[in-house]
């Protein structure tokens, strides 16, 4: 099975993470660092049962389970790019997120506590 196909070099990716980590605030390194970790967590976490909204930046599908083909996923989870990247990069729990509104998660299989952070 191939994982997934990056779009985001990862050095890149990297740096970028690293970028807003550090404050840079602008928005062509906070949409590397959103698409970049997006892909991360899909090859963390191959499959197609989940998808991963971060809008307007990029989505990923991940964790193995049902395929899904047409319309909207059973199991989906949206949040911003700020609330993305502090999970991702552990400032803030996905049980924290969550319990403040910030993540909205639907579906049985919806939960990326076991997955975050990066």
């Amino acid at each position: 099975m191939m994982g997934a196909k990056r779009r985001v070099d990862i050095e890149t990716g990297k740096a970028a993470l690293a970028g807003w980590g550090a404050g840079a605030a602008d928005r062509s390194t906070l949409a590397t660092a959103v698409r970049y970790a997006l892909e991360e967590l899909a090859a963390k976490a191959p499959g197609n049962s989940v998808e991963v909204r971060v809008p307007p930046f990029g989505v990923a599908q991940c964790v193995q389970g049902p395929r899904h083909t047409r319309g909207t996923p059973p199991n989906v989870i949206e949040c911003d790019a700020a609330t993305w990247l502090e999970m991702v990069t552990g400032q803030l729990t996905w049980a924290d997120a969550v319990a403040a509104g910030r993540v909205a998660a639907s579906g049985l299989r919806a939960d990326l506590a076991g997955l975050l952070p990066l």
